[in-house]
């Protein structure tokens, strides 16, 4: 489709899931390139979290999972971060008793001692202000601190695409800049980023492309400097441009 990076990292089609018998996501199709950031935008109960939940495992689903050209439709959480695709969940799912440095170690559990080692400060560099508390336990950060904790853990695998479920979620603005600016970079690295985020104008600011997300179907995908975007999303919301050609 036009509007899909030439080079897929992550090709996903027809996927549907949900929680028992009630149905979410219905035929989902959603493609993204190596190297680029794509916001996953849609207003709240949507399906958003419920789709990156099915991508990396964490539900059931039906449909197709492609992921570096390996088909991972079958497959769980821990091969999914295995191959690379990792997932940071809404809200701060840190080990508050631990220190900081410990919560990151144990995000890279079955890396080898010196690798590991490396691994950690490399994700911790990406937040100065967490590595400067790397002794100190995880309970005594802010939530934003914790927020960045979390990022970190992901960072530890250095992933090929990783998720990122609400980043900014009860953060203050500096520090949501903080999170988004590393997210940046890990684009400038080679890392593909999905964003969730309910901050509409930052995340197309830094997004490649976006997908709209309404009533469980995808309804609008472009790329974020197309003209009367905005606009054209929030009519998407409300289900005017549900069947309407999506831009090239």
């Amino acid at each position: 489709m036009p509007t899909s990076a030439p080079e897929a990292l992550l090709k996903v089609s027809g996927l549907s899931a949900g929680y028992g018998k009630i149905g979410v996501l219905n035929g989902i199709d959603l493609t993204i390139g190596a190297g680029e950031i794509v916001a996953l935008l849609g207003p709240n109960g949507a399906g958003k979290s419920t789709l990156l939940k099915a991508i990396s495992g964490l539900l059931p689903r039906t449909g197709t999972i492609t992921f570096g050209g390996q088909d991972i439709s079958k497959t769980g959480p821990r091969e999914a971060v295995n191959a690379g695709l990792v997932h940071v969940v809404e809200g701060h799912r840190v080990f508050t008793q631990l220190s900081v440095y410990d919560n990151v170690m144990l995000a890279g559990y079955g890396l080898k001692g010196a690798v590991l080692g490396e691994r950690v400060e490399e994700a911790l560099a990406f937040f100065p202000e967490i590595a400067a508390k790397r002794n100190d336990r995880a309970v005594t950060l802010s939530g934003g601190q914790q927020q960045m904790l979390a990022v970190a853990q992901g960072l530890v695998r250095r992933p090929r695409l990783l998720m990122l479920d609400e980043p900014s979620a009860g953060l203050s603005p500096v520090l949501v800049d903080r999170v988004l600016a590393a997210a940046a970079q890990l684009r400038d690295a080679g890392t593909a980023v999905l964003l969730v985020e309910q901050l509409i104008e930052k995340a197309l600011k830094l997004a490649d492309r976006v997908y709209a997300l309404a009533r469980g179907s995808i309804v609008l995908e472009a790329r974020t400097n197309e003209d009367d975007l905005p606009n054209r999303l929030e009519h998407a919301y409300f289900g005017q441009d549900a069947s309407a050609p999506l831009a090239s």
